[in-house]
Protein backbone atom coordinates (compact mmCIF):
# COMPACT_ATOMS: atom_id res chain seq x y z
CA UNK A 1 0.00 0.00 0.00
CA UNK A 2 1.26 3.51 -0.79
CA UNK A 3 2.00 5.54 1.65
CA UNK A 4 0.94 9.32 1.43
CA UNK A 5 1.80 12.58 3.25
CA UNK A 6 -1.67 12.87 4.67
CA UNK A 7 -1.77 9.43 6.10
CA UNK A 8 -2.31 8.75 10.27
CA UNK A 9 0.36 6.87 11.44
CA UNK A 10 -0.29 4.70 14.64
CA UNK A 11 2.58 4.76 17.16
CA UNK A 12 3.14 1.27 19.43
CA UNK A 13 1.58 2.69 22.30
CA UNK A 14 -2.00 3.53 20.70
CA UNK A 15 -1.40 7.07 19.73
CA UNK A 16 -2.01 8.24 16.11
CA UNK A 17 -0.50 10.98 14.25
CA UNK A 18 -2.65 12.76 11.94
CA UNK A 19 -0.38 13.05 9.12
CA UNK A 20 3.33 11.87 8.46
CA UNK A 21 5.01 15.52 8.84
CA UNK A 22 7.06 16.03 11.73
CA UNK A 23 8.57 19.64 12.69
CA UNK A 24 11.88 18.71 14.18
CA UNK A 25 13.18 20.38 17.13
CA UNK A 26 14.74 23.64 16.93
CA UNK A 27 16.41 25.23 19.71
CA UNK A 28 14.23 28.45 20.13
CA UNK A 29 16.06 30.29 22.94
CA UNK A 30 13.01 31.84 23.53
CA UNK A 31 12.58 31.65 27.53
CA UNK A 32 13.55 33.79 29.95
CA UNK A 33 17.06 34.75 31.03
CA UNK A 34 16.36 32.34 34.12
CA UNK A 35 14.92 29.75 32.22
CA UNK A 36 11.36 30.42 32.56
CA UNK A 37 8.23 29.79 30.14
CA UNK A 38 7.13 32.75 27.59
CA UNK A 39 4.51 33.46 25.61
CA UNK A 40 6.54 33.69 22.81
CA UNK A 41 6.75 29.79 22.93
CA UNK A 42 2.98 29.78 23.16
CA UNK A 43 2.79 31.74 19.84
CA UNK A 44 5.24 29.97 17.66
CA UNK A 45 3.85 26.31 18.36
CA UNK A 46 0.20 27.94 17.76
CA UNK A 47 1.69 29.07 14.15
CA UNK A 48 3.02 25.59 13.52
CA UNK A 49 -0.13 23.86 14.59
CA UNK A 50 -2.52 25.80 12.86
CA UNK A 51 0.21 25.00 9.48
CA UNK A 52 -0.72 21.96 9.04
CA UNK A 53 1.99 19.82 10.60
CA UNK A 54 0.70 16.69 12.82
CA UNK A 55 3.71 16.33 14.97
CA UNK A 56 5.19 19.05 16.61
CA UNK A 57 8.30 18.68 18.77
CA UNK A 58 9.81 21.46 20.71
CA UNK A 59 12.92 22.90 21.29
CA UNK A 60 15.47 21.14 23.97
CA UNK A 61 13.98 21.45 27.28
CA UNK A 62 16.82 21.30 29.76
CA UNK A 63 16.93 18.70 32.93
CA UNK A 64 19.29 20.48 35.41
CA UNK A 65 19.14 24.39 35.81
CA UNK A 66 22.82 23.72 36.92
CA UNK A 67 23.41 22.35 32.88
CA UNK A 68 22.56 24.19 30.12
CA UNK A 69 23.09 24.40 26.03
CA UNK A 70 22.08 28.29 25.06
CA UNK A 71 21.07 30.90 27.08
CA UNK A 72 17.19 31.32 27.22
CA UNK A 73 16.63 27.48 27.26
CA UNK A 74 13.54 26.56 28.87
CA UNK A 75 14.24 24.46 32.05
CA UNK A 76 11.83 21.49 33.65
CA UNK A 77 12.42 20.90 36.95
CA UNK A 78 10.08 21.73 38.78
CA UNK A 79 6.01 22.92 38.78
CA UNK A 80 6.80 26.56 38.86
CA UNK A 81 5.80 26.89 35.40
CA UNK A 82 2.74 24.80 35.45
CA UNK A 83 0.34 27.17 34.54
CA UNK A 84 2.55 28.84 31.63
CA UNK A 85 3.39 25.10 30.04
CA UNK A 86 0.17 24.34 29.71
CA UNK A 87 -0.70 27.08 28.03
CA UNK A 88 2.29 26.24 25.57
CA UNK A 89 0.82 22.93 25.52
CA UNK A 90 -2.78 23.60 24.39
CA UNK A 91 -1.31 26.21 21.57
CA UNK A 92 1.32 23.47 20.21
CA UNK A 93 -2.13 21.14 20.41
CA UNK A 94 -4.51 23.16 18.26
CA UNK A 95 -5.54 21.37 15.00
CA UNK A 96 -5.43 17.71 16.15
CA UNK A 97 -1.34 18.43 16.52
CA UNK A 98 0.75 16.23 18.87
CA UNK A 99 3.12 18.91 20.82
CA UNK A 100 6.14 16.31 22.22
CA UNK A 101 8.52 17.82 24.58
CA UNK A 102 12.35 16.86 23.90
CA UNK A 103 14.21 16.94 26.52
CA UNK A 104 18.11 16.76 26.91
CA UNK A 105 21.62 17.48 29.03
CA UNK A 106 23.94 19.24 26.95
CA UNK A 107 27.02 17.36 28.78
CA UNK A 108 29.96 18.67 27.89
CA UNK A 109 28.07 20.71 25.26
CA UNK A 110 27.40 23.50 28.02
CA UNK A 111 29.31 27.12 27.21
CA UNK A 112 31.11 28.00 30.11
CA UNK A 113 29.83 31.41 29.66
CA UNK A 114 26.19 30.08 31.23
CA UNK A 115 27.92 27.17 33.10
CA UNK A 116 30.17 27.18 36.31
CA UNK A 117 31.04 23.70 35.30
CA UNK A 118 30.44 20.92 32.92
CA UNK A 119 30.38 17.48 33.44
CA UNK A 120 30.54 14.23 30.86
CA UNK A 121 30.95 10.27 31.17
CA UNK A 122 34.36 11.41 30.90
CA UNK A 123 37.08 14.23 31.53
CA UNK A 124 37.16 14.37 27.93
CA UNK A 125 38.04 17.82 26.30
CA UNK A 126 36.65 19.20 22.47
CA UNK A 127 39.64 18.69 20.63
CA UNK A 128 38.64 21.15 17.61
CA UNK A 129 40.75 24.35 19.09
CA UNK A 130 37.81 26.54 18.13
CA UNK A 131 35.55 25.61 20.07
CA UNK A 132 37.41 24.34 22.96
CA UNK A 133 38.18 27.99 24.15
CA UNK A 134 34.31 28.61 24.58
CA UNK A 135 33.92 25.58 26.61
CA UNK A 136 34.97 24.25 30.04
CA UNK A 137 37.25 21.04 30.25
CA UNK A 138 34.25 18.44 31.53
CA UNK A 139 34.41 16.84 34.97
CA UNK A 140 33.99 12.81 34.69
CA UNK A 141 30.32 12.13 36.15
CA UNK A 142 29.93 9.89 39.31
CA UNK A 143 27.45 6.80 39.60
CA UNK A 144 25.46 8.70 42.34
CA UNK A 145 25.17 12.16 39.19
CA UNK A 146 24.57 9.28 36.84
CA UNK A 147 21.86 8.06 39.17
CA UNK A 148 20.46 11.47 39.60
CA UNK A 149 20.07 12.46 35.97
CA UNK A 150 18.40 9.18 34.93
CA UNK A 151 15.94 10.43 37.88
CA UNK A 152 15.85 13.65 36.42
CA UNK A 153 15.05 12.63 32.73
CA UNK A 154 12.27 10.86 34.09
CA UNK A 155 10.73 13.68 36.45
CA UNK A 156 10.73 16.29 33.78
CA UNK A 157 9.12 13.83 31.24
CA UNK A 158 6.01 13.52 33.98
CA UNK A 159 5.93 17.38 34.19
CA UNK A 160 5.20 17.72 30.57
CA UNK A 161 2.75 15.38 30.40
CA UNK A 162 0.77 17.19 33.85
CA UNK A 163 0.95 19.78 31.52
CA UNK A 164 -0.72 18.52 28.51
CA UNK A 165 2.17 17.80 26.13
CA UNK A 166 1.10 14.69 23.89
CA UNK A 167 4.74 12.71 23.94
CA UNK A 168 8.13 13.80 25.26
CA UNK A 169 11.91 13.10 22.95
CA UNK A 170 14.83 12.08 24.42
CA UNK A 171 17.44 13.91 23.00
CA UNK A 172 20.40 11.01 21.85
CA UNK A 173 22.12 12.77 19.11
CA UNK A 174 24.40 16.00 17.99
CA UNK A 175 27.13 15.00 20.81
CA UNK A 176 24.61 16.21 23.94
CA UNK A 177 25.03 13.92 27.14
CA UNK A 178 23.48 10.95 26.04
CA UNK A 179 25.23 11.05 22.28
CA UNK A 180 28.44 11.47 24.57
CA UNK A 181 27.86 8.17 26.59
CA UNK A 182 26.77 6.36 23.47
CA UNK A 183 30.45 7.38 21.97
CA UNK A 184 33.62 5.25 22.41
CA UNK A 185 35.37 9.20 21.55
CA UNK A 186 33.82 10.45 24.56
CA UNK A 187 33.16 7.99 27.20
CA UNK A 188 36.23 6.14 27.98
CA UNK A 189 34.84 5.12 31.66
CA UNK A 190 35.93 2.06 33.28
CA UNK A 191 32.93 1.19 35.33
CA UNK A 192 29.31 -0.29 34.30
CA UNK A 193 28.48 2.82 31.68
CA UNK A 194 31.49 2.89 29.58
CA UNK A 195 33.84 0.39 28.01
CA UNK A 196 31.64 -1.59 25.74
CA UNK A 197 28.73 -0.90 23.66
CA UNK A 198 26.59 -2.33 25.59
CA UNK A 199 27.39 -0.39 28.28
CA UNK A 200 27.44 2.90 26.63
CA UNK A 201 24.09 2.01 26.16
CA UNK A 202 23.43 1.71 29.25
CA UNK A 203 22.49 5.15 30.43
CA UNK A 204 19.90 5.54 27.34
CA UNK A 205 18.40 2.49 27.95
CA UNK A 206 18.08 3.66 32.12
CA UNK A 207 16.88 6.83 30.88
CA UNK A 208 14.39 5.19 28.55
CA UNK A 209 13.37 2.97 31.24
CA UNK A 210 13.02 6.16 33.84
CA UNK A 211 10.23 7.67 31.43
CA UNK A 212 8.35 4.85 30.42
CA UNK A 213 7.78 4.23 34.28
CA UNK A 214 7.08 7.84 35.08
CA UNK A 215 4.22 8.42 32.02
CA UNK A 216 2.91 5.05 31.69
CA UNK A 217 2.46 2.81 28.33
CA UNK A 218 0.09 4.65 26.47
CA UNK A 219 1.87 7.77 26.11
CA UNK A 220 4.32 8.85 23.15
CA UNK A 221 8.45 8.41 24.40
CA UNK A 222 10.62 8.91 21.13
CA UNK A 223 14.40 9.31 20.09
CA UNK A 224 16.20 11.67 17.95
CA UNK A 225 19.58 9.32 17.79
CA UNK A 226 22.57 9.69 15.38
CA UNK A 227 23.25 7.44 12.63
CA UNK A 228 27.05 8.07 13.68
CA UNK A 229 28.93 10.91 14.60
CA UNK A 230 31.07 10.83 11.56
CA UNK A 231 34.36 11.78 14.05
CA UNK A 232 37.14 9.10 14.04
CA UNK A 233 36.69 6.57 16.81
CA UNK A 234 33.03 7.70 17.48
CA UNK A 235 29.56 6.30 17.57
CA UNK A 236 29.59 4.13 14.64
CA UNK A 237 26.57 2.54 12.22
CA UNK A 238 26.61 -0.47 13.47
CA UNK A 239 26.75 0.94 17.35
CA UNK A 240 23.79 2.94 16.24
CA UNK A 241 21.65 -0.08 14.95
CA UNK A 242 22.10 -2.03 18.22
CA UNK A 243 20.90 0.89 20.24
CA UNK A 244 17.80 1.00 17.80
CA UNK A 245 16.91 -2.58 18.29
CA UNK A 246 17.61 -2.71 22.06
CA UNK A 247 14.91 0.65 22.19
CA UNK A 248 12.81 -1.09 19.69
CA UNK A 249 13.03 -4.34 22.26
CA UNK A 250 11.85 -1.86 24.85
CA UNK A 251 8.74 -0.65 22.96
CA UNK A 252 9.88 2.91 22.08
CA UNK A 253 7.31 4.59 20.20
CA UNK A 254 9.27 6.34 17.22
CA UNK A 255 13.23 7.00 16.49
CA UNK A 256 14.40 10.27 14.40
CA UNK A 257 17.21 9.63 12.63
CA UNK A 258 19.74 12.63 12.47
CA UNK A 259 23.30 12.80 12.53
CA UNK A 260 26.60 14.99 13.60
CA UNK A 261 27.80 16.72 16.39
CA UNK A 262 29.07 20.02 17.08
CA UNK A 263 32.70 19.12 15.80
CA UNK A 264 31.18 17.43 12.69
CA UNK A 265 27.75 19.11 11.80
CA UNK A 266 26.87 16.60 9.42
CA UNK A 267 22.61 17.32 10.48
CA UNK A 268 23.05 21.11 8.85
CA UNK A 269 24.19 19.25 5.71
CA UNK A 270 28.00 19.72 6.15
CA UNK A 271 30.49 17.10 4.08
CA UNK A 272 26.96 15.20 2.30
CA UNK A 273 27.53 13.58 -1.07
CA UNK A 274 25.78 14.96 -3.92
CA UNK A 275 24.02 11.32 -4.71
CA UNK A 276 22.40 12.03 -0.86
CA UNK A 277 21.62 15.51 -1.45
CA UNK A 278 20.01 14.46 -4.74
CA UNK A 279 17.61 11.87 -2.77
CA UNK A 280 17.12 15.36 -0.40
CA UNK A 281 17.61 13.63 2.77
CA UNK A 282 20.84 13.07 4.32
CA UNK A 283 20.27 9.95 6.87
CA UNK A 284 17.66 7.88 4.02
CA UNK A 285 20.45 4.84 3.45
CA UNK A 286 20.80 4.50 6.97
CA UNK A 287 17.49 4.13 7.83
CA UNK A 288 16.99 1.61 5.32
CA UNK A 289 19.26 -0.40 7.35
CA UNK A 290 17.26 0.24 10.61
CA UNK A 291 13.86 -0.52 8.69
CA UNK A 292 15.45 -3.99 7.49
CA UNK A 293 16.28 -4.94 11.06
CA UNK A 294 12.84 -3.11 12.94
CA UNK A 295 9.34 -2.36 12.83
CA UNK A 296 9.47 0.96 14.98
CA UNK A 297 8.50 3.79 13.53
CA UNK A 298 10.78 6.22 12.04
CA UNK A 299 11.33 9.69 11.32
CA UNK A 300 13.84 10.72 8.92
CA UNK A 301 15.63 14.94 9.14
CA UNK A 302 17.74 16.88 7.53
CA UNK A 303 16.72 17.56 3.73
CA UNK A 304 13.48 17.39 2.66
CA UNK A 305 12.16 20.33 0.87
CA UNK A 306 10.44 18.95 -2.45
CA UNK A 307 6.73 17.65 -1.82
CA UNK A 308 8.22 14.63 -4.95
CA UNK A 309 10.94 13.69 -2.77
CA UNK A 310 8.76 13.16 0.40
CA UNK A 311 6.36 11.27 -0.79
CA UNK A 312 9.36 9.10 -2.94
CA UNK A 313 10.95 8.29 0.90
CA UNK A 314 7.60 7.34 2.40
CA UNK A 315 6.57 5.04 -1.26
CA UNK A 316 10.25 3.96 -0.26
CA UNK A 317 9.29 2.92 2.96
CA UNK A 318 12.42 3.61 4.14
CA UNK A 319 10.76 6.38 6.81
CA UNK A 320 7.06 6.82 8.05
CA UNK A 321 7.62 10.65 8.94
CA UNK A 322 9.14 13.28 7.22
CA UNK A 323 10.78 15.25 9.90
CA UNK A 324 11.53 19.34 8.38
CA UNK A 325 12.63 22.16 10.31
CA UNK A 326 14.11 25.11 8.34
CA UNK A 327 11.43 24.95 5.63
CA UNK A 328 9.06 25.71 8.58
CA UNK A 329 10.87 28.39 9.49
CA UNK A 330 10.64 29.79 6.09
CA UNK A 331 6.75 29.12 5.90
CA UNK A 332 5.48 27.96 8.89
CA UNK A 333 2.45 26.70 6.55
CA UNK A 334 4.33 24.69 4.67
CA UNK A 335 2.74 21.65 5.71
CA UNK A 336 -0.58 23.09 4.56
CA UNK A 337 0.84 23.29 1.50
CA UNK A 338 2.61 19.93 0.62
CA UNK A 339 -1.40 18.47 2.34
CA UNK A 340 -2.94 20.52 -0.63
CA UNK A 341 -0.99 18.47 -3.36
CA UNK A 342 0.75 21.40 -4.24
CA UNK A 343 4.21 20.89 -6.10
CA UNK A 344 5.80 22.92 -3.01
CA UNK A 345 9.61 23.29 -3.21
CA UNK A 346 11.07 25.18 0.50
CA UNK A 347 13.11 28.25 -0.45
CA UNK A 348 16.01 27.12 2.35
CA UNK A 349 19.06 28.18 0.97
CA UNK A 350 22.81 28.46 2.83
CA UNK A 351 23.20 31.05 5.07
CA UNK A 352 26.61 33.27 3.80
CA UNK A 353 28.20 36.25 5.61
CA UNK A 354 31.45 35.91 3.39
CA UNK A 355 33.82 34.59 6.59
CA UNK A 356 35.18 31.24 5.76
CA UNK A 357 35.78 29.94 9.19
CA UNK A 358 32.08 31.42 10.20
CA UNK A 359 29.98 30.43 6.88
CA UNK A 360 31.84 26.52 7.14
CA UNK A 361 30.37 26.39 11.12
CA UNK A 362 26.96 25.34 11.61
CA UNK A 363 26.35 27.62 14.07
CA UNK A 364 25.63 30.32 12.06
CA UNK A 365 22.99 28.32 10.23
CA UNK A 366 21.63 27.95 13.44
CA UNK A 367 21.49 31.42 14.32
CA UNK A 368 20.20 32.62 11.62
CA UNK A 369 17.13 30.45 11.63
CA UNK A 370 16.91 31.61 15.58
CA UNK A 371 16.32 35.09 14.67
CA UNK A 372 13.58 33.87 12.50
CA UNK A 373 11.78 32.06 14.56
CA UNK A 374 11.40 35.09 17.15
CA UNK A 375 10.23 36.85 14.71
CA UNK A 376 7.13 34.06 14.01
CA UNK A 377 7.06 34.20 17.79
CA UNK A 378 6.28 37.91 17.70
CA UNK A 379 3.64 37.09 15.31
CA UNK A 380 5.46 38.47 12.56
CA UNK A 381 6.57 37.06 9.12
CA UNK A 382 10.17 35.54 8.81
CA UNK A 383 12.57 37.59 7.01
CA UNK A 384 13.76 35.05 3.95
CA UNK A 385 16.27 37.52 2.65
CA UNK A 386 18.06 38.24 5.68
CA UNK A 387 21.53 38.87 5.26
CA UNK A 388 24.18 36.39 6.65
CA UNK A 389 26.44 39.27 7.97
CA UNK A 390 23.65 41.34 9.07
CA UNK A 391 22.10 38.48 11.26
CA UNK A 392 25.19 37.19 12.11
CA UNK A 393 25.97 41.17 14.43
CA UNK A 394 22.80 40.69 15.25
CA UNK A 395 22.73 37.31 17.10
CA UNK A 396 26.30 38.29 18.56
CA UNK A 397 25.04 40.94 20.33
CA UNK A 398 22.17 38.93 21.55
CA UNK A 399 23.83 36.59 22.70
CA UNK A 400 26.29 38.91 24.36
CA UNK A 401 23.29 39.96 26.54
CA UNK A 402 21.78 37.61 27.23
CA UNK A 403 24.84 35.59 28.32
CA UNK A 404 25.66 39.00 30.51
CA UNK A 405 22.22 38.77 31.69
CA UNK A 406 22.32 35.39 32.64
CA UNK A 407 26.10 35.50 34.40
CA UNK A 408 24.58 38.18 36.80
CA UNK A 409 21.50 36.23 37.98
CA UNK A 410 23.74 33.50 38.96
CA UNK A 411 26.19 35.14 40.80
CA UNK A 412 23.20 37.00 42.39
Amino acid sequence: MTVTLDQPLELPCGATLKNRLGKSSMSETLGTTDNRVTAKLTRLYRAWARGGTGLSVTGNVMIDRRALGEPCNVVLEDRRDMDRLKAWARAGRENGTHLWMQINHPGKQAPAALNRETVSPSAVPFSDPNLKRFFHVPRALTVAEIEDLVRRFGETAALAKEAGFSGVQIHGAHGYLVSQFLSPRHNRREDAYGGSAENRRRFVLEVYDEIRRRVGGDFPVSIKLNSADFQKGGFTEEESLAVVEALDARGIDLIEISGGTYEAPRMAGQGQRESTRRREAYFLSYAEQVRSRVKVPLMVTGGFRSREGMAAALEDGATDVIGLARPLVLDPAFSNRLLAGEDAVSAVAPIRTGIRAVDNAAMMEVSWYTLQLARIARGKAPLADAGGLSSLVKVAGLIGWRRLRMGRLRAS
